[in-house]
């Protein structure tokens, strides 16, 4: 039975690194579900890995800080396809070249092209789109995190980033509103074993931790957090809109738990 009505919907899939991210394993739920789906990546390299993974598939080369080539990718999807059902945006970018550094001396440079990569090119991708979407049952759907409101030293400048993108989840819902369907949402996993992850500062501490605040004593699996972009683009999670779906195990609740506030000896 096809639950998710995702059967011969075309879906963009923009951001595969490699086959353990959210893309990839997002994308291979589609495919399976009967899908028609089309890659865009940022290089040739990119472009040959997902090549592997996914042979038959179309695949486009786009840099989202240039925005000739995402016009350049619409023109690419629209030869393919006459309707665009719906987007995953996994597309993300930090600097952190200068090392840790208090929030406060974060470079201007490396927020601003944060900020572009991060955030700027899924306002750019939907109104580069906004013709092809379906107007009807499109749906758009971004990677985030869990909370922005956590400040996580070693997180740096990308929290705040992530909220900036958050806030254009609903902006972007709210004017596409006035001409369409279309849906756009988040889906905010808690902490994950990627590729992106491991280039963060601290990062696996932060996991360790993030670990036992679950209230299963398991981190967030990446194939939980496909499961749940693929339900948000089908048809199935019409009545979701401008919203970002937390899927952290519920750690977010969990801060307080026995085993993180009393040392292994008992002591607080």
């Amino acid at each position: 039975m096809d639950f998710l009505q995702l059967a011969g919907k075309n879906i963009l899939v923009v951001g595969v690194a490699n086959r353990k991210s959210v893309a990839w394993l997002t994308a291979k739920l589609l495919l399976e579900a009967g899908a028609n789906v089309l890659f865009s990546v940022r290089s040739e390299e990119r472009a040959a890995t997902v090549g592997k993974l996914a042979p038959d598939a179309p695949i486009f080369i786009c840099d989202v800080e240039h925005q000739d080539q995402i016009d350049c990718l619409e023109q690419q999807v629209a030869a393919q396809v006459t309707t665009l059902h719906g987007i995953v945006h996994s597309v993300a970018y930090a600097d952190y070249s200068a090392g840790w550094l208090p929030f406060h001396e974060t470079p201007r440079a490396a927020f601003l092209q944060a900020l572009d990569i991060s955030c700027y090119s899924l306002v750019a991708l939907a109104n580069a789109f906004k013709n092809l979407l379906d107007r009807d049952t499109g749906s758009v759907v971004s990677i985030s995190i869990s909370t922005t409101r956590m400040a996580a030293e070693n997180y740096g400048y990308m929290a705040p980033v992530k909220a900036a993108m958050d806030s254009s989840i609903c902006f972007l819902a709210k004017s596409f509103s006035k001409f369409s369907n279309v849906r756009f949402n988040a889906v905010c996993p808690g902490l994950l074993k990627t590729s992106a992850s491991a280039g963060i500062p601290g990062y696996v501490d932060s996991y360790l931790f993030a670990e036992k605040a679950t209230l299963r004593k398991k981190a967030v699996q990446t194939d939980e957090v496909a499961a749940a972009v693929a339900f948000m683009l089908s048809p199935r999670s019409s009545g979701i809109n401008s919203q970002g779906i937390v899927i952290d195990a519920g750690m977010g609740t969990n801060y307080f738990d026995d085993e993180l506030v009393h040392d292994s000896d008992g002591s607080a």
